[in-house]
């Protein structure tokens, strides 16, 4: 895409906040170039909270921003939405701490984005090009990106349970794909796991509704799986929302085993942190380049 975007008209949902269960509105409203996704805190007087790396307060069960002491909590589905199906600009209002789970995956975002629309400036889109391998690891958790010449994702997962075990997804991640591989798949939890993440003061919001629970032997939804990889999808959905607080669309092969919240953070504090690990393009740019190496 050579110019950015932001949504053509306001649109606007509700629901509840997955961990902290609470009622919460939010509206998605146009914005201007280079002003990038920004939440504004309608509650607060309008604080805004960018989403941006900088601004990373938690990333323990979901990814939590935090700007001039006001939190917006759970942000990737939405994040992961917006930066997937190619919104650069965007305010979205909120009236409480948590972005609304709905259920549970990122497909009502995708429908919300398409009543929206689409407004194309005409300011030229800027690329982020990873020059150099990053890698980062924790035991048996590893994750790694290489340079490419688009987002190219490979999520690797493994939960001891008869329904999931050993999953993994590889694909290049356009619009298209996105919405029809990736956003449906919801978030997961395991039904011996759910007392005590409660005790910790989590999910109070979850239910079979807007999320996956899996017993010993099968899932307690009643509808199922929406796919036979569906923790997978999910996971490779939080990691894409997670990798766009880097604020720029990513050119690089994202290689994530096992991974989570904390190290899809760290990855991007690790590149964020050493301005010779990418390059900045503009479209023209990469598609030069690109044809350049065709020919030779």
């Amino acid at each position: 895409m050579r110019f950015e975007t932001t949504v053509q008209r306001p649109v606007e949902t509700s629901g509840v906040g997955l961990h902290s269960g609470v009622p919460v509105s939010v509206r998605i409203l146009p914005a201007p170039p280079s002003t990038g996704i920004v939440f504004l805190r309608s509650d607060l007087d309008n604080t805004p909270v960018p989403a941006s790396w900088r601004h990373v307060a938690r990333v323990s069960y979901a990814t939590s921003l935090m700007c001039r002491s006001v939190l917006i909590s759970t942000t990737e589905h939405l994040l992961s939405v917006f930066y997937s199906m190619a919104i650069d600009n965007a305010y979205v209002e909120i009236d409480n701490l948590e972005v609304p789970i709905l259920d549970g995956s990122g497909k009502p975002w995708v429908e919300l984005l398409e009543c929206a629309g689409v407004r194309t400036y005409r300011r030229r889109r800027r690329y982020m090009r990873i020059r150099r391998p990053v890698t980062v690891e924790n035991g048996d958790k590893r994750i790694s990106i290489l340079p490419a010449d688009q987002f190219l994702l490979t999520c690797d997962v493994f939960f001891d349970h008869p329904l999931i075990g050993r999953q993994c997804i590889e694909m290049e991640v356009t619009p298209e794909r996105y919405a029809r591989e990736i956003a449906p798949a919801r978030t997961f939890g395991f039904e011996q796991d759910l007392e005590a993440m409660r005790r910790m003061g989590l999910i109070r919001g979850a239910a079979v509704e807007n999320a996956v629970c899996f017993r010993n032997d099968g899932v307690l939804n009643p509808g199922g799986l929406r796919f036979e990889d569906e923790c997978c999808r999910h996971k490779a959905l939080d990691l894409i929302g997670d990798l766009a607080l880097i604020g720029r669309p990513l050119l690089g092969h994202v290689v994530a085993e096992r991974a989570g919240h904390a190290m899809h953070a760290a990855l991007v504090a690790r590149i964020m942190s050493d301005p010779s690990l990418y390059e900045i393009l503009s479209f023209d740019q990469l598609a030069t380049r690109v044809a350049h190496a065709l020919v030779s």
